[in-house]
């Protein structure tokens, strides 16, 4: 089982190719209980629009029983909404509030991962997905990195502790966004070693195997680095689909 990093996007015709091995694995969890049809949690927090949306792009690569689950902004998740699951899948928002959303389900969302639940993270899902997850802001030093819009309503960049799932930084809505930059930025200032950002439409399937990139995007991996002359510079190259 894998975990599945998507950039964002709404192109419902992509959907079989950015969602449907999620959606495989979470058949074949299903099967192994005993269920013909995948019982899938849809996290949101701030609207039940963000959850209603990802609901039908899963939807639409696949038979699956979305059950969506919905808080508001400052709110947490029960850890009930973990019971009885096939598969998780965390939507879009506002990211810093999502990484307080699912705090309290941090080390049940990291045991049953673990032990082969497949985890689907959309825009923000993704970001959380992290040991240390960018939450937001487009300043680094008082010096813009990235479009304002792209900040998630905070001035300098920020990290918090993530779902600990993946250990590279993660951004999204990259070449639609602008927030390459950031990314690129946060490692040439020495607040990242690596990460990937995430075009729209796009996932990073993570797994036991090699890396894949499925969708209509790329990936974009930065590393931190420095030369034979110990100079730091930053590497910036792309996985595409």
């Amino acid at each position: 089982m894998s975990i599945h990093l998507v950039g964002g996007g709404s192109d419902l015709s992509a959907a079989g190719d950015v969602y449907g091995r999620f959606l495989a694995e979470a058949t074949a969890r299903a099967v192994g209980v005993g269920r013909a049809v995948p019982r899938v949690a849809v996290l949101a927090v701030g609207a039940a629009d963000a959850a209603d949306g990802l609901a039908a792009l899963v939807g639409a690569a696949g038979s699956a029983d979305l059950v969506p689950h919905v808080v508001a902004a400052g709110e947490t998740f029960d850890t009930s909404v973990l019971s009885e699951v096939d598969a998780l899948a965390v939507a879009g928002g506002r990211t810093p509030d999502y990484a307080a959303a699912v705090a309290p389900l941090v080390d049940q969302i990291r045991l049953l991962v673990s032990d082969s639940l497949p985890y689907l993270g959309f825009s923000a899902g993704a970001m959380i997905a992290a040991d240390r997850a960018l939450v937001g802001g487009f300043r680094i030093g008082g010096v813009d990195v990235c479009p304002a819009d792209a900040g998630e309503g905070l001035d300098e960049v920020e990290f918090q502790e993530g779902l600990g799932l993946v250990d590279l930084a993660i951004d999204v809505h990259a070449a639609q966004a602008g927030s390459l930059s950031r990314m690129v930025a946060a490692a040439e200032a020495g607040l990242l070693a690596g990460g990937v950002a995430i075009d729209e439409d796009t996932v990073l399937i993570v797994g036991e195997g090699a890396l894949e990139v499925r969708g209509s995007g790329s990936v974009w991996r930065i590393i931190a680095a420095e030369d034979t002359e110990g100079d730091q510079f930053v590497s910036v190259a792309t996985m595409g689909a």
